[in-house]
């Protein structure tokens, strides 16, 4: 089996290629690089001292998950892009990438033209770090535990479409309950990939239905300008306590998930 991922360069994007390797013969990795230091240089985030305290809660957290950047494994065949620049490669470049059996999108940028269509045509499968259609849009999972909607922290595996987070449900997958809401993030990412790569390399994927996402289930729509330093702050001077995140998934209410896998 090939896969073909369209993904980015921090720790937990290159955890997925590393797990998709374990279970195929060769993966296609298309990475999009941006700074492995949010907060601390200006790249998807702006620079200052209140987003590196913030991403510097992230950082520990992530590299407790999933360890450091490191080498990729020798099946896996990756082409370097700048984040941003995707869209204005000819399709024609990615060559022996268009030629796999699956394909997934994880973190990359907003994918258009010729390259979206082939990717919808070919029921690519996309990883967004939200639970939809509840909440979509940039860095949901922040503005889940923000607003207290512990039990949103987690990720939707469905069918790519042009419209961002818009597509058909396959499933939901939630983290177990940990300590801190950063490690829950985080914890997050890891079942989505735990999920995907179980349902792939069983086949079961294909026996999930597609659910059309309700849209007037929609409690947040962020975009990454509503991620300031006056948000980040308020979180970190109030952020949700290991009782909280205990307590509301002691409420866990199942009908507002999808073939719910937690890991």
């Amino acid at each position: 089996m090939k896969i073909t991922v369209f993904t980015s360069n921090q720790p937990r994007h290159l955890s997925l290629i590393k797990d998709l390797a374990n279970i195929c013969d060769e993966v296609f990795a298309i990475i999009e690089v941006n700074t492995i230091f949010p907060g601390k240089n200006a790249d998807f985030f702006k620079k200052s001292e209140i987003m590196q305290k913030y991403f510097s809660y992230v950082i520990n957290s992530e590299k407790k998950i999933f360890g450091d950047i490191s080498i990729l494994p020798s099946n896996v065949r990756p082409l370097i892009v700048k984040s941003g620049d995707l869209n204005d490669i000819h399709i024609s470049i990615l060559g022996p990438a268009l030629n796999s059996d699956e394909y997934i999108v994880f973190g990359s940028s907003y994918i258009k033209g010729d390259l979206i269509d082939f990717l919808v045509s070919k029921n690519a499968y996309n990883i967004h770090m939200g639970v939809s259609p509840y909440y979509r849009g940039s860095s949901c999972n922040f503005w889940a535990a923000y607003d207290r909607n512990l039990t949103m922290v987690g990720a939707t595996i469905h069918l790519l479409t042009k419209g961002l987070d818009s597509g058909p449900i396959l499933f939901h997958t939630l983290p177990k309950k940990t300590d801190n809401a950063f490690d829950l993030g985080m914890k997050a990412v890891k079942s989505a990939h735990i999920g995907l790569v179980q349902n792939i390399g069983s086949g079961k994927i294909k026996d999930f239905r597609p659910i059309i996402q309700d849209k007037t289930l929609e409690i947040r729509y962020t975009k990454n300008a509503d991620f300031d330093d006056d948000v980040a702050l308020e979180y970190l001077n109030n952020l949700p306590t290991k009782e909280e995140i205990y307590n509301s998934y002691s409420n866990l209410d199942m009908s507002k998930y999808l073939n719910l896998f937690v890991c």
